[in-house]
């Protein structure tokens, strides 16, 4: 019987490519699951605190009336709850709407103080795969109300810019970004036209890079055949507006299921754009999209359409 001669070689071989399919599965993991925290953010004291005693709960007599200048599809709406805080500092109305076949969320903010217009990350930690449902962010906020924001960890480049605090200054070109200044204004900036800290030093109080923008200057800013990446046409969506000064849209529509159909970018403009939106900005949309008020999850949040849950998410923006 002839005996096998040992192969230094092969053995050397057959370990390289253990060792690379080893390292190809670390660089994978690290990139898509491993949470890795860059920077620790130390928690606010919230400003507002939604009690019982303090809120009371009607069924406002005139509600939110939109005005589009197209007559079809109509919106139908029905109004779902006002709350006010004795004292006034904020002014919440929630309404529910139908528009092309799809159920939309509004929350009409009014506030006395942009203090109250706040950001918050998952786990108070910006970095990689770090994520926590909507609902947990604003619960470990004490959010009166919350949307999910920018999902910045799902993408290493765009400006991350929150409380004033520049995270990441490394630009996506071809990206529309949401400014809101300390004043509680909002703008439209391209991360190709202006740097990073050009904005800290213009004021900027929080920066999302998702987009794009819907509606600039009370104008439709989006057409027909613009879309988010490779997504499906109709989705899920989030945006969130400025009809004048220190009031605000937070929106939030249905999506994927045979109840809501879910909108368009273009359809998402012009809904907003007839609420009175002088600028509205789309941020991360599909199984993302959430909306908390008062500790209770508002829509029906869904991925595939076929379960009701919410995603995990980097960040919320959120009135507290």
């Amino acid at each position: 019987m002839k005996k096998r001669k040992f192969s230094f070689g092969l053995c050397w071989g057959i370990l390289c490519g253990v060792l690379l399919i080893a390292y190809t599965i670390f660089v994978l993991l690290d990139t898509f699951v491993i949470p890795s925290v860059y920077i620790m953010v130390p928690q606010e004291t919230p400003r507002i605190t939604p009690t019982l005693s303090t809120w009371s709960t009607f069924y406002p007599e005139e509600t939110l009336a939109p005005s589009l200048e197209t007559a079809e599809p109509q919106i139908s709406q029905t109004p779902v709850v006002t709350d006010k805080p004795d004292t006034n500092p904020v002014s919440i109305q929630l309404h529910e709407y139908r528009y092309c076949d799809t159920t939309v969320y509004v929350a009409d903010v009014k506030l006395s103080s942009p203090d109250y217009l706040r950001t918050a990350f998952a786990m108070n930690a910006y970095g990689r795969n770090i994520t926590q449902k909507t609902s947990v962010i604003a619960s470990n906020h004490q959010a009166v109300l919350a949307i999910n924001g920018d999902f910045y960890g799902s993408r290493e480049r765009g400006y991350v810019i929150r409380d004033g605090v520049l995270y990441r200054d490394t630009r996506n070109s071809n990206n529309e970004d949401l400014v809101i200044y300390k004043d509680g204004s909002f703008g439209i900036v391209r991360e190709d036209q202006v740097s990073a800290q050009t904005l800290i030093h213009q004021n900027a109080m929080h920066v999302f890079s998702f987009g794009p923008a819907l509606v600039i200057d009370g104008k439709i800013s989006v057409d027909e055949n613009d879309e988010v990446g490779k997504a499906m046409v109709n989705n899920p969506r989030t945006a969130i507006a400025i009809v004048d000064e220190l009031h605000y849209l937070f929106i939030v529509s249905d999506g994927r299921t045979s109840i809501s159909e879910g909108l368009t970018l273009y359809e998402l403009a012009e809904f907003v754009k007839g609420l009175g939106a002088q600028i509205a900005y789309n941020l991360d949309g599909g199984g993302s999209s959430t909306m908390v008020y008062n500790g209770k999850v508002i829509n029906n949040p869904t991925t595939n359409g076929k379960t009701i849950q919410e995603r995990a998410v980097s960040d919320i923006v959120y009135i507290g």
